[in-house]
């Protein structure tokens, strides 16, 4: 079964980056995808995958990490200023951010049209099926 879980931008920003990291590496760990709203700092995604390789098991194969941010095609000044504004004030809250354990998501694609989300669904050993399942979810 395929288990997404959403967390919205309120239930990280008062964590510290350690406490942000854990939280979604955990949940990866859960075999879910993380549905995360907004952004963490370039900093935290480099911890978040340094963390995740020091984890790696025979269970925990890893992570996949994408980031899609709006687009940006207002011209007006005065909309950058009132964005970068809003930015400053209510932190990395644009955009989304997916991660997901390696052994479930395969591959994630953006273009601008859609998001496609690759994922392999593997079952456990000894109910006599031994091939994988390839679902594309766009």
């Amino acid at each position: 079964m395929l288990t997404l879980q959403f967390i919205p931008y309120t239930e990280i920003e008062s964590l510290s980056s350690v406490g942000r990291i854990r939280k979604l590496l955990n949940i990866a760990k859960e075999n879910k995808i993380v549905l995360l709203e907004g952004r963490l700092k370039k900093e935290e995604e480099t911890e978040l995958i340094k963390a995740t390789m020091e984890e790696i098991n025979k269970d925990f194969k890893g992570i996949e990490l994408s980031v899609i941010y709006p687009e940006k095609k207002e011209n007006s000044i005065m909309k950058r200023v009132r964005g970068n504004l809003a930015n400053m004030l209510l932190g990395d809250r644009q955009g989304l951010t997916i991660i997901g354990p390696a052994s479930i998501v395969h591959e994630i694609k953006k273009d601008p049209d859609k998001i496609q989300l690759f994922t392999e669904e593997t079952y456990p050993e000894g109910n006599g099926k031994s091939r994988k399942k390839r679902r594309n979810g766009s």
